[in-house]
């Protein structure tokens, strides 16, 4: 990676270094309701003193993920003063790095930031990657920017904050790196019992290496980084409409459902042996047996339809034709589709 992704004390003491080497004019933290209570304060007492500071901070969710709120956040680092040489510290989930990220890109041209994940999946995806962005009326991540964080810094005592879904829903895009790069790691992850105990540090990193590597050799998802998506086409469709519907899911609760259809799917149109994917499907499905797809399944399609990754009119997905081996832009029919939508509906 062309940035430092650094761990538990190795990471404090970097930060500790970066803020003294670097005479930020003023160091602002955006966090959420939640990691503003239980992370900011500890973080802070263990940094001891920073200096010029502000604290920014959004509501817990995906509604933050709003033009609205990033006009918010704009206005507010511009009364407070902000100026190119402000750093800005996101402190939360995915939905703060994802924020913060745009909002670091955007004002005055940009401001350099870094990224504290406290969530299992932005630890392992949403930090990593560069991706930023908001959604638009319900579409996921419609507008956002490719951009890379200064430091990433992974305090695994973070995640003991965190409720069973939150866990599990990181453990979700975990899952996704063994099936699409290791198999061995794969396995590894199905032993794990989420909802007893935390991925550690060592499964932590290997799943931002599995994403470090891919997203090296393609950063701007024109070729390999589109394995990235398997489970995901699915899963970000099932989340859109679970928000129009008022219930929504977690993203990774949707990434789950994603790939366990897709697992069909890559059975039906990448040459996966059947037994082998509805095995896959079903050792995804013990784990969020509790997690249902809603909404009708018609709009669940129009919403895959309009995926950013779809063009001249088809439906393109990432499959597997085994755990490990990847198969990019395979073009599915929308009755097929439809078809294991009805599926994840009856599981």
């Amino acid at each position: 990676m062309s940035h430092p992704i650094l761990f538990d004390e190795e990471a404090i003491q970097d930060f500790q270094d970066y803020l003294n080497q670097s005479g930020f004019s003023k160091v602002f933290f955006l966090v959420d309701e939640n990691t503003h209570e239980h992370c900011l304060v500890p973080l802070l007492q263990e940094l001891g003193e920073l200096g010029e500071m502000e604290v920014l901070e959004i509501e817990p969710g995906e509604a933050s993920k709003s033009p609205e709120v990033l006009v918010q956040l704009w206005m507010a680092l511009s009364d407070l003063r902000a100026d190119r040489y402000s750093l800005l510290v996101n402190l939360g989930g995915g939905v703060v790095s994802d924020l913060g990220g745009m909002l670091a890109g955007t004002y005055m041209r940009g401001i350099p930031f870094v990224n504290f994940p406290t969530t299992v999946l932005s630890q392992v995806d949403a930090s990593v990657g560069g991706k930023t962005g908001i959604n638009l009326d319900h579409l996921k991540n419609r507008v956002g920017l490719f951009l890379n964080p200064e430091r990433v810094y992974v305090l695994n005592r973070f995640l003991e904050t965190l409720p069973f879904e939150e866990r599990r829903s990181g453990y979700a895009e975990m899952l996704k790196h063994g099936l699409i790069a290791d198999r061995e790691y794969w396995k590894q992850l199905l032993q794990l019992n989420i909802k007893e105990a935390l991925p550690d540090t060592i499964m932590i990193r290997k799943s931002i290496e599995i994403k470090s590597k891919v997203v090296e050799k393609d950063f701007r998802e024109s070729g390999l980084r589109k394995i990235l998506n398997f489970g995901h086409t699915l899963g970000h469709a099932l989340e859109t409409v679970s928000h129009e519907e008022g219930e929504p899911l977690l993203h990774g609760e949707a990434v789950a459902l994603g790939m366990m259809g897709e697992l069909l799917l890559s059975a039906e149109f990448a040459g996966m042996d059947k037994e082998v994917a509805e095995e896959a499907a079903h050792r995804i499905g013990d784990h969020f047996h509790d997690v249902e797809v809603t909404g009708d399944p018609e709009r669940i399609l129009e919403v895959v339809k309009q995926d950013k990754k779809n063009r001249k009119g088809e439906i393109f997905f990432t499959l597997l034709s085994d755990p490990g081996m990847v198969k990019q832009d395979i073009v599915v029919p929308e009755s097929a589709i439809f078809n294991v939508i009805m599926r994840l509906q009856a599981w």
